[in-house]
């Protein structure tokens, strides 16, 4: 992707997940969702190939051990709804379950470079999930690697089952 300014109307205006995918998870669980819903919306590179609409609405759902995204542009019309393996996300999830589970425990109780050490392994973790991600929605959408990133927490999200 270039560094030419894209059309703000390739973007997603608006991102729900589907309430019967979706598990309670811990509060700071439910307010990484809910940061990562704000950033994504408020900024982010969403451009359906072959599609010159939008701004787009994004539903996202499990159906079947799949990743479901339903696009639909901003008056409710329909324009396409993806499946995604998540397969090549599994051990993504399962190791940055562990390392969320420890960021957590650690900023209650550990020191500042505990904390940030965990982090950085948080984050490492994050950028893999972000760039498979790329790669697997490349023939389908293109996203930045930041939307990307947003993208990879709310799919985690649909993980959480309380």
């Amino acid at each position: 992707m270039s560094d030419e300014k894209k059309p703000e109307r390739q973007c997603l205006a608006a991102v729900t997940l589907d309430e019967a995918s979706l598990g309670r998870g811990t509060p700071d669980q439910e307010h990484e969702r809910q940061v990562a819903i704000y950033d994504l919306i408020e900024r982010n590179h969403f451009a359906l190939a072959g599609h010159e609409g939008g701004p787009y609405h994004a539903h996202l759902a499990l159906v079947e051990r799949r990743l479901v995204f339903e696009i639909r542009l901003a008056d409710g019309a329909p324009v396409i709804s993806h499946h995604l393996s998540l397969t090549p996300f599994k051990r993504i999830i399962k190791d940055y379950e562990m390392v969320c589970e420890s960021y957590y425990a650690a900023i209650r109780t550990a020191t500042p470079s505990q904390i940030e050490a965990i982090d950085m392994g948080r984050r490492g973790l994050h950028d893999e999930a972000a760039t498979v991600l790329v790669e697997r929605l490349a023939t389908k959408v293109e996203v930045d690697h930041d939307t990307a990133r947003r993208l990879f927490t709310l799919i985690y999200a649909l993980h959480w089952k309380g």
